[in-house]
């Protein structure tokens, strides 16, 4: 292996042929392990005897198999790793990939080669998972938030323009639902005030923003595999990307800051700190991921346009049922420019025509049984930046689109590949619903 191959690689405990090995699986997973698995992923009754037979069948036919090969020899950040990464590398026409644990980690390490440091601001929208601020928060820099667009519920640029100060050092912008935040306009006041951009992408793996993939729009983008998205990573994962020279060191920042193309004395590796912008240097994280997961996002990666498309079709399916109805304010679609992922349907309502608002429209809809959900309450209604010595009701006065989209406003209804009668009810529910409330 060349030294430009071993600097990009991660550290791995597997030594290759030897007299006596150092395997890089201390206890390979076995007919036991792997059919406790394949009993959790397609759960049955174990007092049903079909079930208990058909289970005694496969572990049979799993022992059979293992006769013709053997037992995997990689678990964590091998092949199919490299694999998952080359691949989403070329479907978002990216130049680095990295795979690691999850969104969280991504947003992480794309604010630690931003060079943000203690006492630098960040600005992020009032709506928005925790996650998105949590690593600013962490080290001490300043959370700044921004209200968000009445019709998308994403950042909005000019409130952005409004509270970037001396101190701003990065923008992180949250394609809600995984509809596209406005880039032009974010990344032309990135430009204007030399900040970076780090895309929160946690929805939009797979969307569009002018033919660039959400994500790579801005410096860094960051992308999650949990259960509840599109396509998963066995409930866990993320990726981080970018198109910028800091790529080069995503495995040293996903695991320890590992250099093992220059060893030191004596020893495997070296252990160096992360470069960012500025001359800022930090330390790297573990945020490694498993060779399990990568191989079966690699089979959702392939069924993900396919995925996007049935989302997209319920979505105008029910856009064609709530057009004309003044009173309902339907979720933003696809345009020429912009293709989005469906993640989420966004459902507003002028409340200011009913008697009522979404409160009441979420209770009927809780009745009749269907689940939707406001993701997300605006983060200074949690008591966690009270505690940190945030001033949340200056925040809440701040941000009037996030107060009243989510008290009186909107909702999110679900857009997976539902049955037809599935999706026909809710739409004929909420327009009852709706009515109800006139």
């Amino acid at each position: 292996m060349s030294k430009q191959q071993n600097k990009k690689s991660d550290f791995r405990y597997d030594t290759g042929e030897a007299r006596v090995p150092w395997a890089a699986v201390g206890e390979s997973l076995n007919i036991e392990d792997i059919t406790s698995i394949l009993k959790f992923l397609i759960p049955g009754d174990l007092n049903d005897p079909a079930y208990s037979e058909q289970l005694g069948k496969v572990a049979s036919e799993l022992e059979n198999l293992r006769q013709k090969g053997d037992y995997a020899s990689k678990l964590s950040l091998g092949s199919h790793v490299k694999k998952l990464e080359e691949a989403v590398q070329e479907f978002l026409d990216v130049k680095y990939a990295c795979f690691i644990t999850n969104a969280t980690a991504g947003f992480e390490i794309g604010l630690k080669f931003s060079g943000l440091k203690p006492g630098d601001e960040v600005i992020a929208p009032a709506i928005t998972f925790l996650s998105t601020i949590n690593y600013p928060l962490q080290i001490g820099a300043k959370v700044v938030l921004a209200d968000v667009d009445p019709v998308t519920l994403n950042i909005s640029p000019e409130d952005i323009e409004r509270k970037i100060t001396s101190r701003t050092r990065a923008i992180i912008p949250v394609h809600i639902g995984g509809y596209p935040c406005d880039m032009d306009a974010i990344m032309k006041l990135a430009g204007k005030h030399d900040l970076m951009v780090v895309e929160d992408a946690a929805h939009g793996f797979g969307g569009k923003y002018k033919g660039k993939s959400l994500g790579a729009v801005g410096d860094f983008g960051s992308f999650s595999f949990h259960e509840v998205k599109n396509i998963n990573s066995c409930g866990e994962g993320g990726i981080v990307i970018t198109n910028s020279d800091y790529g080069e060191d995503f495995p040293k920042a996903r695991f320890g800051g590992f250099d093992i193309a220059n060893p030191i004395d004596k020893w495997l590796y070296d252990v160096v700190a992360l470069k960012g912008r500025g001359d800022h240097y930090t330390v790297g994280g573990n945020h490694s991921s498993t060779e399990i997961q990568a191989v079966v996002l690699l089979n959702q990666l392939k069924r993900l346009p396919g995925i996007i498309e049935t989302r997209r079709k319920n979505a105008e399916y029910l856009n064609s049922r709530f057009a004309g109805i003044e009173e309902i304010l339907p979720g933003p679609m696809d345009t020429e420019d912009i293709k989005g992922t469906y993640h989420l349907y966004l459902f507003q309502l002028d409340h200011n025509k009913l008697n009522g608002d979404i409160q009441d429209f979420k209770k009927k809809m809780a009745e009749r049984g269907i689940v939707q959900i406001p993701h997300f309450a605006p983060l200074y209604r949690f008591t966690f930046l009270k505690q940190m010595g945030y001033d949340t009701e200056a925040m809440q006065k701040s941000c009037p689109n996030a107060e009243e989209a989510f008290l009186h406003k909107f909702t999110h209804l679900p857009l997976y590949p539902l049955t037809e009668g599935q999706v026909e009810y809710m739409a004929d529910n909420v327009i009852e619903a709706v009515k109800e409330m006139k």
